[in-house]
């Protein structure tokens, strides 16, 4: 089995509950959503198979004392089949999985939630995005990410309404109160 993936690297967690923490990155190509404030639409992908991921992550944490694996994208899940093979093998090398998702294939977060540690998981305001609304959605993928370390990030900008903001406020209260939520 392979996996299209645009990039494997080491760097710093730029964004959420683990701001600064040195994680190797694993970014899936693809995406199922066109949001208008994308910073992360890659053109090309390389094919890699299990061997090809795991030994390039060992390349690029070296002697770094890196022990996780942000897997993020596009969107990880869109590659659900690959995933239910490579998170355990993460495990197995002790390394923690930190999964980055735009909140929307709670199925197939179902089918790998035993395999991840933390979930950093996008609400896509629909007036941020300019794309139709994900409220079902979000509120089911909350619903199996919350099994897991979980937070939730939400993109705000000059379109954003309230309305929206309030509503994915809600969405999380009532999920779980404790979830933090970043801005």
């Amino acid at each position: 089995m392979k996996a299209r993936i645009s990039d494997i690297f080491a760097s710093m967690q730029g964004e959420g509950t683990y701001l600064g923490e040195d994680q190797c990155f694993v970014r899936f190509y693809e995406c199922g959503l066109k949001c208008d404030y994308c910073d992360t639409k890659p053109t090309t992908f390389k094919e890699y198979g299990l061997d090809g991921v795991l030994d390039t992550i060992q390349q690029e944490i070296g002697a770094k004392k890196i022990n996780t694996v942000a897997v993020t994208g596009g969107e990880p899940l869109l590659q659900r089949d690959f995933l239910l093979e490579f998170l355990p093998q993460l495990k197995k090398r002790g390394l923690r999985s930190y999964l980055e998702t735009n909140g929307v294939l709670f199925n197939e977060l179902f089918d790998v939630i035993d395999y991840v540690d933390v979930i950093a998981m996008d609400i896509k305001l629909p007036s941020s995005t300019k794309q139709k609304e994900y409220w079902y959605e979000h509120d089911e993928f909350l619903m199996v990410a919350k099994a897991k370390e979980v937070f939730v990030k939400v993109v705000v900008c000059l379109d954003t309404k309230l309305d929206d903001f309030k509503r994915a406020v809600r969405l999380v209260k009532e999920v779980d109160p404790e979830i933090p939520f970043i801005i």
